[in-house]
């Protein structure tokens, strides 16, 4: 397995991690949820630093090229990402939590 790592510093953006956090709501949950070898997807924030980004868990390396295949954040922070990375995964580990499946979690998709 392969993960990708992109964040983007948004403070010359227009884009803000709130406004971010509607395409997340809007869209982006979804489109992601349908590319062939990503395991998951977690979007991360730091509102007050305004910093964006994502840690991507693909099966193969080949298909990381998916990483912006439906994207819409270049376009709407109007920048490439600030930092960009591929690696291989070495180990995961699971611990013990109260939440029985990681989809639906996040302050993008709170009532």
């Amino acid at each position: 397995m392969h993960v990708s790592i992109v964040m983007w510093d948004l403070k010359k953006s227009e884009a803000t991690v709130e406004s971010l956090r509607e395409y997340l709501r809007d869209y982006a949950v979804d489109a992601y949820s349908t590319l062939d070898g990503m395991r998951l997807k977690a979007w991360f924030s730091h509102s007050e630093r305004q910093v964006w980004g994502a840690v991507y868990l693909w099966d193969r390396a080949d298909q990381m090229r998916s990483l912006f295949q439906v994207s819409r954040a270049i376009e709407l922070i109007g920048y490439p990402p600030t930092s960009v990375g591929g690696f291989e995964l070495e180990a995961i580990s699971e611990g013990r939590s109260v939440n029985e499946t990681l989809a639906g979690l996040g302050l993008a998709l709170r009532d």
